[in-house]
């Protein structure tokens, strides 16, 4: 029964460190296709799986949600900044720091503020709008993109909620642990990142 959430642990700490920071701009971002695929990048996944993660062990059972919540509803705000044009050169060293500070939210989820938390959740959510709306297609094409990284961000978030929820009931005393090892090895893909610049 314990290896599973085990071997997911393994796997984000390989998710982290598989790829280098890619920038943002110059993807295709013509379809709702490219809108799903776009939040795959080392980057923004670690990113949304951290928030689920952090939002089961530093928030209560029943609000759980207000993590991905908050980070979609900024997500979406700075989404439509940048597809306005809104994106400074030094957004993507940002995001890659987000991913720094996401890392380390896990490790101190129990002790933090849950509405401190809840307020670098939405900033690094803004941060990795921009990027999202800087590759955005003009006009007609921007609603089908945004539904589609909406979309792959809800499911990356509910991962890391499902994960999070899982490393509980298999590991209880150990979960927030646990919880903490995945922090250090997101906060270290982060630094790996931040190098890449």
């Amino acid at each position: 029964m314990n290896k599973l959430p085990l071997r997911g642990v393994a796997a984000l700490a390989l998710i982290g460190f598989a790829g280098t920071a890619a920038a943002h701009t110059g993807h295709g971002g013509e379809s709702f296709f490219a809108g799903l695929a776009h939040p795959f990048g080392a980057d923004h996944l670690l990113a949304m799986l951290a928030v689920g993660l952090w939002s089961v062990f530093a928030l209560p059972t029943a609000r759980a949600w207000m993590g991905p919540a908050a980070f979609m509803a900024a997500l979406l705000v700075g989404a439509a900044a940048g597809a306005a044009g809104a994106f400074g050169p030094l957004v993507e060293v940002a995001i890659a720091c987000s991913v720094v500070v996401l890392g380390a939210m896990l490790v101190v989820a129990r002790r933090m503020p849950p509405a401190l938390g809840l307020g670098l959740v939405a900033l690094a959510a803004t941060l990795h709008g921009l990027a999202h709306g800087a590759e955005a297609p003009q006009a007609a094409g921007w609603a089908g993109y945004a539904t589609g990284f909406l979309l792959t961000t809800a499911a990356l978030h509910f991962g890391g909620l499902f994960t999070g929820l899982a490393m509980r009931r298999a590991f209880t005393a150990r979960a927030a642990q646990l919880a903490g090892g995945l922090g250090l090895a997101c906060g270290g893909a982060g630094l790996y990142l931040l190098s890449q610049f």
